[in-house]
Parts: C-alpha cells; structure tokens; sequence
C-alpha cells in the first residue's frame, strides 16, 4: 500500500511540474510578445494580471516535485549526526508539522478562492475569473501535503534497509 501511494505522489506530481512548465513557457512567450509589441506598437493588456496567475500554478504546482527531489533547503546540519533511530524520529515529526500545514494552507486558498467564486470576482484590467488560479494554488499545496504524508508514512513503516 505504500508504494501504491508513494508511486501515485510521484506520477501526480511529476503531471503538475509538466503543468507547471507549460504555464512557464506562457509565460515567457507573454513576456517576449510583450517586450516586442511594446517597441514596434503597443503592448499587450493585462500581461502584469497573467504573469501573476501563471507564476502563482508555475510555483505551487511544483512544490512537491521539489520536495520529492529534495530541492528545497533544508539545514540539516545537526540533524546528520544523529543516531538513524533519532533521524527517523525527526522526519516524523517533520513531516507531520509540514502535512498538518499545507493541509490547512489547502482549507484556507481553496475557501479563500471559494470566496472569489461567490462573489464573482473578476480581475481589474482583463475582467478574467480569477477564484480558477487560487484553486490551482490549493491544489498544488495539496499535492505538497500529500507528499509529506507519504513520507510520514515512510518514516513510519519502511525499513532501514528499504531506505
């Protein structure tokens, strides 16, 4: 059951960071559209509205990519002289603060863009529906928190030798 759940982290994550990656093309290809227009006509409304949008699902879709690959940082160097035992502990108790909060980062951005739906929140220049984005965002701080369940949980149950 847990590489079920660690083999399905990995495929829902790794689908995001390929979701993130084509929002960051938009993004530059926005952004050179831009830079180009703006010199030979005018440039393009809006543009400042949708690089938010974009780099808010670029960076919240790969949140748990990175952790999964280990890229964020992490100061660990009192930690890497404990005993194995005293490491498993520490992850433990890691992972749970971290699942606890971006379990509730997820609750607060998914009512907050709740919120935005029922109020029908548009934004300013491009009258765009924006309550979308901030469901991308909670979702991505979702796919974090699984993460670190998962790696709860692997700390938990997995062997030493298995590590």
């Amino acid at each position: 059951m847990l590489k079920l759940l660690d083999r399905f982290s990995n495929l829902l994550n790794r689908v995001l960071v390929w979701i993130g990656g084509v929002f960051l093309c938009l993004m530059i290809l926005l952004t050179c559209a831009n830079i180009f227009l703006r010199t030979v006509w005018f440039p393009i409304r809006g543009t400042f509205e949708l690089m938010g949008y974009f780099g808010a699902v670029v960076t919240a879709f790969a949140l748990g990519y990175t952790q999964l690959s280990k890229g964020h940082i992490a100061v660990d160097i009192v930690v890497m002289r404990f005993p194995k035992g005293l490491k498993r502990v520490t992850d433990a108790i890691n992972s749970i603060l971290l699942f606890i909060f971006f379990s509730f980062a997820t609750y607060q951005i998914a009512r907050f863009a709740t919120n935005l739906k029922d109020t029908g929140e548009v934004s300013e220049t491009l009258r765009i529906i924006y309550y979308p984005f901030s469901y991308a965002t909670a979702f991505g701080c979702g796919a974090l928190a699984f993460v670190f369940f998962v790696e709860l949980l692997k700390s938990i149950f997995q062997k030493e030798n298995a590590r």
